[in-house]
């Protein structure tokens, strides 16, 4: 057992790093709210004084603000369906032997590498681009007129490029809960008679749920900020406006810091009711 001596130097030795934690979050969080009651302004005439709540009523009165939640949260379940789904049925058929496997294991998993700016630019470019795009010569191919992606599509389109990048997290993370199963269970109901579909609902599907909720809680952290697949892609036009994207364009575009703040912390409250949302409905998984 740890003495109270040994507990006591092993707080003096993490104690570093936990200030330069929460330094780390605190600063910017502290800054935030600091400038989102301000009139900031660096290129007209910079600090214009104190203006409370103004610039929270100015950005949640905007008329673009409710739809770049709803394109948030749009984006957000669009990716997690379309992730959670294919990964299951991936991480299955990456489960059973086959020639190569490690080599196709690592081909799947290899998009999650990739940077989100250099995955972006090779859909717009390799594959959506209504003139040279691999897409564009499909539908010819079969007689059919190309479709303008980016604008016709925009929010299927950023959907699709944002699922391709974090499909094989999903996998990697479902697959290593299937590895995990006991393989008992498994022969046990094939003997019995099981067919396949019944041994899917009633033993993996129910083994891979604490799995799909890790993979869902993950990746909506990580979604509600999405920001380089659409400033590549389509700059926020055609209704891919996401709240991030409002943010940067009052901050950047606009020179606005303190208007720009005042979204940072919607986004924050944003970011807090979705997961409060998810460890209540979905996060009870972690405790069965």
């Amino acid at each position: 057992m740890a003495t109270q001596h040994s507990r006591s130097a092993a707080r003096f030795m993490m104690a570093p790093a936990v200030v330069l934690l929460l330094g780390w979050m605190l600063v910017p969080l502290i800054m935030t709210l600091f400038f989102s009651f301000k009139k900031y302004l660096p290129l007209r005439g910079g600090d214009l004084g104190w203006v409370g709540f103004d610039n929270y009523v100015r950005f949640v009165t905007s008329s673009a603000f409710w739809p770049s939640v709803l394109a948030t949260l749009l984006i957000v379940g669009g990716v997690l369906i379309i992730t959670v789904v294919l990964g299951v049925l991936l991480a299955v058929l990456l489960n059973q032997p086959m020639w190569g496997q490690g080599v196709v294991r690592i081909l799947v998993i290899a998009p999650f590498f990739v940077m989100p700016t250099v995955s972006a630019l090779v859909w717009k470019n390799m594959f959506m681009d209504p003139v040279n795009g691999l897409f564009a010569h499909i539908w010819k191919f079969f007689g059919a007129q190309p479709v303008e992606w980016l604008s016709e599509a925009s929010m299927t389109s950023i959907i699709m490029i944002v699922s391709w990048q974090w499909l094989p997290f999903a996998t990697l993370i479902l697959l290593t809960a299937i590895q995990s199963l006991d393989g008992e269970q498994l022969e046990a109901s094939e003997m019995d008679g099981a067919p396949p579909l019944a041994r899917f609902g009633y033993i993996i599907l129910p083994h891979l749920g604490r799995a799909i909720t890790v993979v869902v809680l993950i990746q909506t952290i990580f979604l509600l900020s999405i920001f380089a697949e659409i400033f590549v892609t389509t700059q926020g036009s055609f209704g891919t406006r996401t709240l991030t994207y409002l943010i940067y364009q009052r901050v950047l575009e606009s020179q606005n810091v303190g208007l720009g703040s005042a979204g940072g912390v919607y986004a924050i409250i944003l970011a807090n009711i979705v997961a409060i949302f998810l460890m209540r409905i979905v996060g009870k998984n972690l405790d069965a």
